[in-house]
């Protein structure tokens, strides 16, 4: 199991984010801080809604999907749940969009802004069963900071 250091990748979020009121550029350096810190990863990035679908966002990896509609695949589906979705297999989730066929696992975090979804923060893993709980609630929370700024 990788060990993830998320009390400092949260503090380093905050610093970041502090006084800048841009969402594009914030979630541009959100992705870049988790691609740098997180091990084992080969996708991480961020979809936002527009025109009723998930559009493709600052990302850090492969050429991607560009524009996914809910209900489909994990993002769209995590999306239509509003929850987070940690996906140990992605081969084994009903209709699974597969933009980079090494990727093997999976989480998606909705992001809010005034209560709504406004997106969602995405990572794949070509390791199987990548995403543990405690990836989860650190990965929450760095969205739940960004919230504060969007």
């Amino acid at each position: 199991m990788i060990k993830t250091d998320y009390k400092e990748i949260n503090e380093t979020l905050k610093a970041i984010v502090k006084d800048v009121p841009y969402t594009m550029t914030n979630l541009a350096n959100a992705s870049a801080l988790l691609n740098e810190k997180l091990e084992g990863i080969n996708w991480v990035g961020f979809y936002t809604i527009k025109d009723d679908q998930l559009v493709l966002g600052p990302f850090q990896g492969k050429v991607a999907c560009t524009m996914i509609k809910f209900g489909r695949g994990v993002c769209g589906t995590s999306v239509a749940k509003d929850s987070t979705l940690v996906v140990p297999n992605v081969h084994e989730f009903d209709g699974h969009i597969a933009c980079d066929s090494a990727s093997n696992s999976e989480i998606v975090i909705p992001i809010h802004r005034k209560g709504r979804v406004l997106g969602v923060l995405d990572i794949d893993s070509p390791m199987l069963d990548r995403f543990s709980e405690e990836d989860k609630k650190g990965l929450e929370e760095f969205v739940r900071i960004l919230e504060t700024v969007l």
